[in-house]
């Protein structure tokens, strides 16, 4: 892809009207694009329709026709969602037109130097710890992304004193060509979202791509304990900090051992390491969000920030909503939401961040996993399970593998806020004073709702009607 102004007078095509469709749609008009977008939502589904034609940009609603991609057009940029068989998609790619998402245009526009976070889980709260500490330094964080703000909107008010702060996923990278983060962040990879891509290859490989293009004056903050991760190591451009939770680091953020089990940070081999703050002291419970603190910590350090303003934000932080979310406590039982736990690796992370008794609300997508790697954490953790969703069998299968005898499956016959209000009532039957009452899917959430955010408001909703 060239600079957006060389697309002036030129025919580019925005596939999908979500937030970063308009977006862009709006930026490529600005530089004297004919722009077009298309989704295949009918019209009465596409509130944003009739801003963008105000403007003078086209928008075709109700379908993909064929005409829409052509040789006469310059450039796609497409909704990270879409799939590449889809056939605007793909006739694109046919007609050797570049197909890009708007993470590669939010680049070219962007003077800021960024910080690109990517992983399979873990995510939203390190972006937004990583906002936190740089806001706290006095760095001027902008955070964007697949956390909310279209990236084309943030970038546009960017300047080379902010820090853009940026949550990419693999829908997201796999359509970059030269982005390059000055800082990128990979937490984990594990598998998931094989529907979208097809292989695990294809799904690392473009988490993978956030590396691609950096140089020796970027870094690259890597998972030690990952081994994906970690292979990726002798490949990289970028100066590799590392993160561990298992290791004491010759560079880099780790745990230290018990007893101390401190934030350590140290800068090389040679250096004395510097202590951040104690384990115990993290402001969000569970020793995924440590290992989230530990990457963090690593992007922060490296951005600039002090010390004591990444302490700081380390004590604060009281974690983002959906993941590991506080709902309340009633009869001494406590109500989890962790409706952003959309594979089982995520909800195995949540079940031990707990040593409570767990009763546990799963289910949802059919993605054509089998779920047998839950089953020694139920058999560890988990004395209860309310199921539901498509996967609802696969999951109380599960259960019953581990030994669970209370197990519930709710009637997808009801309305989706009827059947997580049943799960809900289920679970809060199983459970008893000192237990907690975990929504952690262990899928995504499109069979039911329209998303996860849509899933975890409900569950909160259905905690308080108790």
């Amino acid at each position: 892809m060239r600079e957006p102004g060389w697309y002036q007078h030129k025919q580019v095509v925005i596939l999908g009207l979500a937030k970063s469709g308009v977006a862009v749609a709006r930026l490529f008009h600005q530089y004297g694009a004919i722009v077009t977008v298309n989704d295949k939502k009918n019209r009465e589904e596409c509130p944003e329709a009739d801003e963008l034609e105000a403007l003078g940009i086209s928008v075709v609603c109700g379908g993909h026709p064929p005409e829409l991609i052509h040789e006469g057009v310059a450039l796609v940029v497409k909704n990270p969602g879409i799939p590449y068989k889809a056939p605007p998609v793909a006739r694109a790619l046919e007609l050797s037109i570049e197909v890009v998402t708007e993470v590669e245009v939010a680049y070219r526009i962007c003077k800021a130097p960024i910080i690109g976070i990517t992983g399979s889980n873990g995510k939203t709260t390190t972006t937004t710890w990583i906002g936190r500490m740089l806001d706290e330094a006095g760095l001027k964080p902008i955070v964007a992304g697949n956390i909310g703000r279209a990236l084309c909107d943030a970038a546009e008010e960017a300047t080379e004193e902010n820090w853009m702060v940026v949550e990419l996923s693999s829908f997201q990278l796999k359509g970059t060509q030269q982005f390059r983060p000055r800082i990128a962040v990979l937490l984990n990879v594990y598998e998931t979202h094989l529907d979208y891509h097809g292989t695990m290859e294809d799904y690392a490989g473009s988490k993978a791509k956030l590396f691609a293009n950096q140089t020796p004056e970027d870094v690259a903050v890597v998972n030690w304990d990952d081994a994906y991760c970690r292979s990726l190591i002798p490949g990289l451009s970028g100066r590799v900090l590392p993160f561990s939770m298992r290791e004491e680091l010759e560079a880099g953020v780790y745990l230290s051992a018990a007893p101390e089990r401190a934030i350590m940070y140290k800068v090389g081999p040679d250096a004395a390491p510097v202590q951040v703050l104690p384990a115990a002291e993290v402001g969000i419970p569970g020793e995924f969000n440590v290992e989230n603190a530990l990457a963090a910590v690593a992007a922060a350090l490296s951005a600039g920030a002090e010390l004591s303003a990444v302490a700081k934000a380390l004590r604060e932080f009281r974690g983002v909503e959906h993941r590991l979310e506080f709902v309340r406590e009633k009869n001494g039982i406590v109500y989890y939401n962790n409706s952003k736990a959309t594979n089982p690796a995520a909800t195995i992370k949540a079940m031990e961040a707990f040593q409570r008794p767990i009763v546990l609300i799963a289910g949802g997508l059919e993605r054509g996993m089998d779920y047998l790697d839950l089953v020694p954490h139920f058999r560890e953790r988990v004395k209860a399970v309310a199921a539901l969703g498509e996967t609802r069998h696969k999951i109380a299968h599960a259960a019953e593998l581990a030994g669970i005898k209370l197990v519930k499956t709710v009637d997808t016959a009801n309305t989706p806020a009827d059947a997580l209000q049943a799960a809900v009532e289920a679970a809060h039957g199983f459970a008893q004073e000192g237990d907690v009452v975990l929504l952690s899917p262990a899928c995504a959430s499109w069979d039911m709702f329209s998303s996860y955010e849509e899933r975890g408001s409900m569950f909160k909703e259905s905690v308080h009607n108790l």
